[in-house]
C-alpha cells in the first residue's frame, strides 16, 4: 500500500497496472481489499487506484469532517494530487453513493455503479440501519458491541454482513480488525456514523443528477440483492443518458467479492466505450 498526505491526514491506497485510469471506491466498514480479486482479473490492462477511505476499516486515524460529502471531497483531492484524469470511477455499496457525489467532477469521464445506495435507500437495509444506530453509542460501547463480530455466526447475520456477501467472510473478518483493536479507529468510526443522519436528502439529489452525466456508464446490480433494491439499479440505468444495466446472478451486494469476474467484465465494458 502506498500512502499520501491529504487534508485529513495520511490515506493508504493501492496503485496497480498501467493504461486507462480506474478509481474504485468501497463502502462502510470496508477497505480497498474489496477490489483485490477484481483488480487481479483486470490483468494490469488499466491503472487501478484503490484508496482505503476513512469509513471504519482504515488503519491510520484521520482528522476533520467525516461526513460522506467530505469523504467524497477526499477522493477528489486524491484525483488532483495524483493528477488522475479521464477517470473511470467505480463504486460499490456506499462507494457508489460517493461516486454519484463525484459524477459531475471534470476528471470523471466514465462511471460504474455496482449495487449501491441510491435515491431514498439510506441507510440501506438492516446492516446500514444497525450501523447508524450504533453510531449513537460512545466509542467504548461501540467497540464492545463490535467484539461480537469476531464470531462468524454473528458476521453472517442480516444485521451485519450476512446479506452483503455470500462468499466473502474471510475478507470481512480482516475488515473489522482495526475497529476491534484500535481505540482511535473506533473514534473515527463513531464520528463517521454520527455524520450520516441527514445524508438521505443529499443522496436523493445526487441520484437525480445522474440524468446530467453524459459519459459512458454501466450499472451493475446483484439480482438477489436484499439491501439495495434491484429496481434502483434499473432506475439509475434509465436515468443515465448512456447507461447500460448488467444484472449479476448468484451474488449479494458486494459483487466484487461474490462475482469478481462479472465485475471486471463490467469495468472493461465501460472503459472500452467512447
Amino acid at each position: 500500500m502506498a500512502e499520501i498526505e491529504l487534508s485529513c491526514g495520511v490515506l493508504e491506497y493501492s496503485d496497480r497496472g498501467s493504461g486507462p485510469v480506474v478509481v474504485l471506491l468501497h463502502g462502510l466498514l470496508m477497505d480497498s481489499s474489496l477490489w483485490d480479486a477484481t483488480v487481479e482479473l483486470l490483468g494490469g490492462e488499466y491503472r487501478c487506484v484503490v484508496p482505503t477511505l476513512p469509513l471504519g476499516a482504515h488503519r491510520i486515524p484521520v482528522t476533520g469532517d467525516l461526513s460522506l460529502p467530505a469523504i467524497a471531497g477526499l477522493v477528489r483531492e486524491l484525483l488532483v494530487r495524483l493528477d488522475l484524469r479521464d477517470v473511470t470511477l467505480v463504486g460499490n455499496d456506499t462507494g457508489g453513493a460517493l461516486a454519484q457525489l463525484l459524477a459531475q467532477d471534470e476528471r470523471v469521464a466514465r462511471i460504474v455503479l455496482a449495487s449501491c445506495d441510491a435515491f431514498d435507500n439510506f441507510p440501506p437495509g438492516l446492516t446500514g440501519k444497525t450501523l447508524v444506530s450504533l453510531g449513537k453509542l460512545s466509542p467504548g460501547l461501540f467497540g464492545a458491541f463490535m467484539q461480537q463480530m469476531r464470531v462468524r455466526l454473528v458476521r453472517r447475520l442480516p444485521i451485519s454482513f450476512g446479506w452483503l456477501t455470500k462468499r466473502g467472510d474471510a475478507v470481512v473478518r480482516e475488515w473489522i480488525r482495526p475497529v476491534l483493536g484500535r481505540p482511535e479507529i473506533r473514534r473515527d468510526a463513531v464520528r463517521m456514523l454520527r455524520s450520516l443522519g441527514g445524508f438521505r436528502v443529499e443522496l436523493e439529489q445526487a441520484s437525480a443528477a445522474m440524468a446530467r452525466f453524459d459519459g459512458p456508464a454501466v450499472v451493475v446490480w446483484a439480482a438477489e440483492d436484499r439491501v439495495m433494491p434491484v429496481e434502483h439499479g434499473r432506475r439509475l440505468a434509465e436515468l443515465l443518458p448512456r447507461g447500460k444495466l448488467v444484472e449479476v446472478a448468484d451474488s449479494y451486494t458486494l459483487i466484487p467479492l461474490d462475482r469478481p469476474a462479472e465485475m471486471a467484465s463490467a469495468i472493461r465494458l465501460v472503459c472500452d466505450s467512447r
